[in-house]
C-alpha cells in the first residue's frame, strides 16, 4: 500500500510564526511514517516558503540560519497537486494528496492558504478558507456570534485610519461614550494574544490604539469580563460535530496575553476544572453552535468566559487552527475525552478528503 504523501506547513509570516514552528514539530512527531510520506515546509517571518529536510531543526527554528541557500519549497496552484522544489537552478516537482498546515494568525488561519489550497484542488486539514477567514477577523466573528444569540462582550468597532491626526480624539470620545474603563482593546484580526491591551484610562486607551493598529486595520474595544477564561476543544463537521470538556486558563498576568501564555511559568491550564454542570454543558452547546454557523471543519477551540458574581457564560473567541505546544490546551482536552494527538490527526487527515469529495 502506497504512502499518503503529505505537505507539512509551518511557521508563517503572522506574530505567531515561533508558537507555528513549535506546534509544527509536535505535529510532526505524532504522524506514522507507515502511512505517510511527508515534505515539511517552512515559510518564514517574509514569507520564503523553505524545504525543511532536517525534522529537529523545526521547533527550535534552525531551519532558518542559512534561508539564502536553503532550497525552496511551494505549492502550485496548477491542478495537477504539486509541490515545486527548486534546488538552485534546478527544479524538482513532486505530487502530493493533502495539505496540512500548522500555521496560527495571519496568513494561514485566516483563508488566504487554504485559497490557494482550493485553487489546486488539494485536499487539506481544518476550516475552509470562508471559515478561516471569518473566525480570524474577530469583528465579523462578533456580527456571526450576535446573530445566533450567543452572548458576547459589548464592542466598539474603530479603523485604524480614523485614529490618524486629530482624529484620535473623535475615536476616543465616541468610545468613552460607548464603554466604560477598563476595557481591552484588540486587533481585529490577530491571534495569540497579541497586540493586546487593557486600557483603565484615557491615556492607556490611546496606547492601546496606537499598538492595535500596529498589527492590524481593523480594532475592537471590548467590555471587560471580570471572569474565568474557559476553552473548549470542537471535533469534527456538521451532524458529527462534538465538544469536549473544557478546561481553564489561570493567568499569571492582568490577562492572558503572549507573554503570559508562552513565557511565564506562572500561567495555568487546568482540565476539567470545577465549575457547574450546567455551565459545562452551556458552553459544550455554545461552542458547537459557534463552530457550525461559522462553517467548521475539523478542529477548533472555542473560548469564553464565566462571569463573576453572575456566572454568565460569555464567548470569546474562536482559532481554527489551535495551539500543539506542551501548554497547548486542544490537545490536552482531546487527551481527557479519550483521543491521543496521533489518533485525531489522522482522523482531521481523513476527514479532508470527505470534504474534497463535495
Amino acid at each position: 500500500m502506497s504512502k499518503t504523501r503529505l505537505a507539512l506547513i509551518f511557521g508563517g509570516q503572522s506574530s505567531e510564526h515561533e508558537v507555528s514552528c513549535v506546534s509544527g514539530a509536535t505535529v510532526a512527531g505524532v504522524l506514522d511514517r507507515e502511512k505517510y510520506d511527508i515534505t515539511f515546509i517552512g515559510i518564514t517571518k517574509d514569507g520564503h516558503w523553505i524545504l525543511v529536510e532536517n525534522e529537529d531543526e523545526i521547533a527550535d527554528r534552525r531551519w532558518e540560519s542559512d534561508i539564502i541557500n536553503s532550497p525552496r519549497a511551494f505549492i502550485s496552484p496548477d491542478t495537477d497537486k504539486s509541490l515545486v522544489i527548486k534546488r538552485g537552478d534546478s527544479f524538482e516537482v513532486r505530487n502530493i494528496d493533502v495539505a496540512f498546515p500548522v500555521l496560527h494568525g495571519l496568513f494561514g488561519e485566516d483563508g488566504t492558504i487554504q485559497g490557494l489550497f482550493e485553487l489546486a484542488h488539494i485536499p487539506y486539514v481544518g476550516c475552509g478558507h470562508l471559515a478561516s477567514a471569518i473566525t480570524m477577523d474577530k469583528f465579523f466573528t462578533k456580527i456571526i456570534a450576535d446573530s445566533i444569540g450567543v452572548e458576547q462582550a459589548e464592542f466598539v468597532g474603530v479603523r485604524a485610519y480614523e485614529i490618524k491626526g486629530s482624529g484620535m480624539d473623535d475615536v476616543v470620545a465616541r468610545i468613552e461614550a460607548e464603554r466604560q474603563y477598563p476595557m481591552f482593546v484588540k486587533p481585529s484580526c490577530a491571534g495569540s494574544s497579541k497586540g493586546i491591551t487593557k486600557a483603565h484610562n484615557r491615556e492607556e486607551l490611546i496606547a492601546g490604539l496606537k499598538l492595535a493598529a500596529e498589527n492590524d486595520s481593523k480594532i475592537l474595544v471590548e467590555e471587560s469580563i471580570n471572569g474565568r477564561e474557559i476553552e473548549c476543544a470542537v471535533f469534527g463537521y456538521g451532524d458529527n460535530t462534538f465538544a469536549t470538556g473544557v478546561g481553564e486558563i489561570v493567568a499569571a498576568a492582568e490577562f492572558y496575553d503572549f507573554d503570559a501564555k508562552y513565557n511565564n511559568d506562572d500561567s495555568e491550564t487546568i482540565v476539567d476544572p470545577k465549575i457547574p454542570d450546567s455551565k459545562r454543558d452551556e458552553i459544550r452547546d455554545k461552542a458547537v453552535k459557534i463552530f457550525k454557523a461559522c462553517d467548521g471543519f475539523g478542529f477548533s477551540r472555542v473560548d469564553f468566559f464565566i462571569e463573576e458574581g453572575t456566572d454568565r457564560v460569555v464567548f470569546n473567541e474562536i482559532n481554527t487552527i489551535p495551539g500543539h505546544t506542551a501548554i497547548s490546551m486542544y490537545p490536552m482536552l482531546m487527551k481527557a475525552a479519550g483521543y491521543e494527538m496521533g489518533e485525531y490527526v489522522d482522523k482531521l487527515i481523513e476527514m479532508s478528503y470527505e470534504r474534497h469529495e463535495y
